[in-house]
């Protein structure tokens, strides 16, 4: 006998949305086609990216929340968002909505820090180099000492997005992302591995593997990781056959 309760079936991952107008390409977080599942959205209203980024996002806790809610009576099993930078306010989402929240990217790092071999560290390319801190990368269980690099002195990344203009070049986002990677490697030669903040990022991934030859996680390797605990992938076996023991 199959179990009720929800409205929507078979999206089980929903996403909190800043509220912007930039244009999101396939890769990014925002772009439904970039998910080989269904997800549900809504938008935060007020969240927009300098508010989050360079504020204090705290103060849109109870925004996120409600629409949280809203996700989980569509039928959400678990919640995500689309800024690192709110792993500011994973303890206050995760408590209030009892389900299991990925507020940010960067909660990726512990995990890739137990991976890596002595002697090597992960780091983080961020939207904002200027911004991110040890509070953010502490509430996300990340060692406040992880290296940083921002892509803010770049051609248009930072400026774009943070700014929510109507129009990115997005080659130029990569060749931002390239430099930020070499800029990481520059800078810190004992990273191993790096994480990206910003869920603008994730289409970028590849190019910054080829460039900087290191491991590239991003939102995108973080929610199917989350996706895959919420609804496990079904195995075609004929259990009765004795060839398979």
């Amino acid at each position: 006998m199959e179990r009720g309760g929800k409205t929507v079936y078979g999206a089980t991952v929903g996403i909190l949305m800043l509220e912007t107008q930039f244009p999101r390409i396939h890769g990014d977080m925002g772009n439904a086609g970039t998910w080989n599942f269904p997800v549900q959205y809504r938008v935060v209203d007020g969240a927009t990216p300098e508010r989050v980024v360079q504020g204090n996002p705290a103060e849109l806790t109870e925004r996120f929340i409600s629409a949280g809610r809203e996700l989980l009576r569509a039928g959400c099993d678990g919640i995500s968002t689309t800024c690192g930078f709110l792993s500011l306010i994973q303890e206050d989402v995760r408590s209030a909505l009892g389900v299991p929240v990925a507020t940010s990217s960067l909660m990726q790092v512990p995990m890739v820090q137990a991976l890596l071999p002595a002697g090597k560290r992960c780091g983080v390319i961020t939207i904002s180099e200027t911004s991110l801190g040890p509070q953010h990368l502490m509430a996300a269980g990340a060692p406040s000492d992880t290296p940083i690099v921002g892509t803010d002195g770049g051609r248009c990344m930072t400026r774009d997005i943070l700014a929510d203009r109507p129009e990115i070049d997005f080659e130029a986002c990569r060749l931002d992302m390239i430099d930020a990677g070499k800029t990481m490697i520059e800078r810190h030669p004992d990273v191993g591995a790096i994480v990206l903040e910003c869920t603008n990022m994730a289409p970028y991934a590849r190019d910054l593997r080829k460039a900087t030859g290191l491991p590239i996680y991003s939102i995108y390797s973080f929610i199917n990781w989350f996706q895959s605990g919420l609804q496990p992938r079904r195995f075609e076996n004929d259990l009765d056959d004795p060839r398979l023991f």
